[in-house]
């Protein structure tokens, strides 16, 4: 592994044409393998032990090329029309944290996943249950939220369902959201369009989100002025798109954070994916609770940020447009692709080392999102 990332920092990235495909599903099959008999909380954080359910269980009795990408959303064609659809469950606990609540998140996770498919989101779905029990005025205050953030967004929330469970059952509410857009024609955004020497680059400083909801909990003896970053990302990808329409991929690194996304994209493109340690913004704060929870910031959930590769002739445009953008004014490039160590996450330190950033099995910081 040493010599692969030695012979990257001394030569830079290159490529071999005509074994992408290969690359790619040699290292598919390695992904991790289903060895519980039931389920737990790693399960459902984004990490080893999600990808492994997702691939035993639900990959295995849906089976088609869609599911089979394992995007956070879906392009298909309908009558020539290519149409994105995603859908999304929240539990976040506390359903009120700095910077927003549960309905803030159930609107803008879902408008979020459409955006990292290209489409210009329209349509959405909510879906509630509810604990017996919980505050018609506190439920006002959410579904207004949830309201608000859909205006802004330029969505509507057409249809719905409601479903009330006994006292103890749900945890106050949980809510999920499906959404419907309109991919423009010749969009089109794919891990395996990724080459190497295509720049990374991250909308905005991150872990902001993870650790507001950590603090706001309660449970721990830390005083921090973080808020969420939980918005809705369409418009700044739209002025990303226009300045730099060769991009290739984008993501948005909500649970498991920017390392889980990372490797997502290194082992669905055969690649590596190179970050500069000292080029991740991450604000002082969030630094410090980080630094003291021992957590990387890398792996902590964002709600309002995305990771795009890019052509590396259009980085520049990029990083302009997306800094003149209300929400992105912190852009900056984190990295770039390379062609080994295959399947990859290689972080390099100000120090002039290297360290893997491997996904985690499950997340630290549970039920953020």
């Amino acid at each position: 592994m040493t010599d692969h990332v030695t012979e990257y920092l001394s030569t830079g990235p290159s490529f071999r044409e005509g074994q992408v495909i290969e690359r790619i599903e040699a290292f598919r099959k390695r992904r991790p393998r289903l060895r519980d008999s039931v389920v737990t909380l790693a399960h459902g954080a984004g990490g080893k032990a999600s990808a492994a359910l997702v691939d035993a269980v639900f990959v295995e009795a849906f089976r088609n090329d869609h599911l089979e990408q394992l995007g956070d959303g879906a392009v298909v064609d309908m009558g020539g029309q290519r149409i994105a659809l995603s859908t999304d469950s929240f539990v976040v606990q506390p359903l009120r944290f700095p910077g927003g609540s549960i309905g803030h998140l159930a609107v803008h996770g879902t408008v979020n996943d459409l955006a990292m498919a290209g489409a210009v989101p329209s349509w959405m779905t909510a879906a509630f249950v509810l604990e017996e029990g919980f505050p018609i005025d506190e439920l006002r205050e959410i579904v207004a939220d949830m309201a608000a953030a859909a205006e802004a967004a330029g969505v509507q929330i057409v249809t719905g369902d409601t479903k009330v469970v006994p006292r103890g059952a749900a945890d106050g509410m949980f809510i999920s959201t499906s959404g419907v857009g309109r991919v423009p024609e010749g969009r089109v955004l794919s891990p395996l369009d990724v080459r190497p020497g295509d720049k990374v680059l991250v909308s905005g400083p991150i872990g902001d989100h993870g650790m507001a909801v950590m603090l706001a909990r309660g449970d721990l003896a830390i005083e921090a002025d973080i808020r969420s970053d939980t918005m809705a990302v369409s418009g700044l990808v739209e002025q990303l798109l226009a300045a730099a329409p060769s991009t290739r991929w984008l993501r948005d690194p909500t649970r498991g954070g920017v390392g889980t996304v990372c490797n997502e994209l290194a082992q669905a493109a055969g690649v590596a994916v190179v970050l500069e340690e000292e080029s991740l913004p991450v604000r002082p704060e969030v630094a410090g609770a980080c630094e003291m929870l021992g957590i990387d910031p890398l792996y902590v959930a964002n709600e309002g940020k995305f990771i795009a590769v890019v052509d590396p002739a259009e980085a520049a445009d990029a990083l302009a447009a997306l800094r003149s953008h209300p929400g992105g004014e912190g852009a900056t490039e984190i990295g770039e692709i390379a062609e080994e160590p295959t399947a990859t996450v290689v972080v390099r330190t100000g120090f002039g080392g290297t360290r893997i950033v491997d996904m985690l099995v499950g997340d630290p910081l549970p039920r953020i999102c």
